[in-house]
């Protein structure tokens, strides 16, 4: 696995993280934004294809 592969899953895995968190404090602003940035991480890893496993959010 090359470096731009696992830095994009580290990415999207604390992204994932980020917005589990945000949705259980109920933080809705935050969790639109962490969404947001998922949805664009998402589209670049498929660009580059790079597969992302299944979602856990």
């Amino acid at each position: 696995m090359d470096a731009f592969t696992a830095g994009l899953l580290q990415r999207i895995k604390a992204t994932e993280s980020d917005l589990t968190r945000a949705r259980e404090t109920g933080d809705d602003f935050l969790a639109e934004v962490e969404e947001a940035e998922l949805d664009d991480l998402r589209r670049l890893a498929a660009e580059h294809g790079v597969e992302v496993s299944a979602s856990r959010v």
